[in-house]
């Protein structure tokens, strides 16, 4: 949750030669080869050429000739707007499932529209999809505990928009990025009166692109310190944003995107919590792309943005996708 880079940074784009990434069975672990699609025209023709192509999501075949682009405000608890980024597909499609999608950035930098690219992606596959901003540290937030206030205030909003379009709740995820990732599991696994458990899941699924504060505990007693100095909780409090120390049976199901070269959050601190998830009778599906570092997922970095985008449709599709 301290140095990781969500801004455009050149650790955004992976070493030569990453081609292949393996898909991690979350119960066998067992792994297989995959190879991503190949990137034969310019990056500005693939993405125009998204809107034309129809796309089967949930057994459907969707035509992507126009989606719908919007823009709302939540009220955060200072009065403050903060913005929801709302992308679906076009008029007359009603949306196979739905999912909110929280930035990276250290809570210090970022904003809604650095997943803009991926809620426009997952629209063209029949995705209700909203990017939404939260306060940062130092700009209107205090600490993480702000944050996650935020967030849950804007799944909240969310649900109320997708209510609007026929999506009941049970079809409903949220996720993020990074930093954005872990504040969506927070909110998804912790209750507001934390730290303790949820008792129920807060979304019916979660999907998270390489997330932060997986196993905080993992770290030395100072790391741990200036994790809590960055995220401005008092210390002895990392344990209550460490996502691990919350696995219970119940969680809801999870798709887990991340580079083997991370260098924010150590892939063997995923693969753990993976590992915790499967113990406690719930679903965490871990896809490891090799060799990748954090950031991975942009478009134009490392070539694997397809692939992510593709991997999170399916997951919604086959988890929680309307019939």
């Amino acid at each position: 949750m301290v140095e990781e880079d969500e801004g455009g940074g050149g650790d955004r784009a992976d070493p030569p030669g990453a081609r292949v990434f393996p898909l991690q069975d979350n119960t066998s672990g067992v792994s297989r080869q995959a190879t991503p699609t190949p990137h034969a025209v310019p990056r500005r023709f693939r993405e125009a050429s998204m809107w034309l192509l129809p796309s089967v999501v949930g057994g459907r075949m969707l035509s992507m000739a126009a989606l719908r682009e919007s823009s709302a405000t939540y009220e955060a608890v200072d009065g403050s707007e903060l913005p929801l980024l709302v992308f679906e597909p076009a008029e007359g499609t009603r949306p196979a499932a739905g999912i909110v999608l929280f930035h990276g950035g250290a809570l210090r930098r970022g904003s809604a529209d650095g997943l803009a690219p991926h809620c426009r992606a997952l629209a063209s596959r029949g995705i209700f999809a909203v990017s939404a901003g939260y306060r940062l540290l130092g700009q209107g937030a205090v600490s993480i505990d702000d944050c996650v206030t935020d967030v849950r205030r804007a799944m909240e909003h969310y649900g109320k928009l997708a209510a609007l379009r026929g999506l009941e709740a049970s079809c409903l995820a949220s996720g993020g990025s990074s930093a954005g990732a872990h504040l969506a599991l927070v909110a998804a696994m912790i209750p507001p009166g934390g730290p303790v458990p949820a008792p129920e899941p807060g979304v019916a699924a979660v999907v998270a692109l390489n997330p932060a504060g997986m196993d905080l505990l993992a770290f030395s007693p100072k790391l741990r310190r200036s994790v809590e100095q960055a995220v401005g909780i008092a210390e002895g409090r990392a344990i209550e944003y460490s996502l691990i120390e919350f696995v219970r049976t119940g969680n809801p199901p999870m798709l887990i995107q991340h580079g083997t070269s991370d260098e924010v959050e150590p892939i063997d601190h995923v693969r753990r919590f993976r590992d915790v998830m499967a113990q406690a009778g719930n679903e965490c599906t871990l896809l490891e792309y090799e060799h990748a570092k954090h950031a991975f997922h942009y478009p134009g970095h490392g070539g694997h943005f397809d692939n992510v985008i593709d991997a999170t449709a399916r997951f919604l599709s086959e988890h929680i996708a309307a019939n």
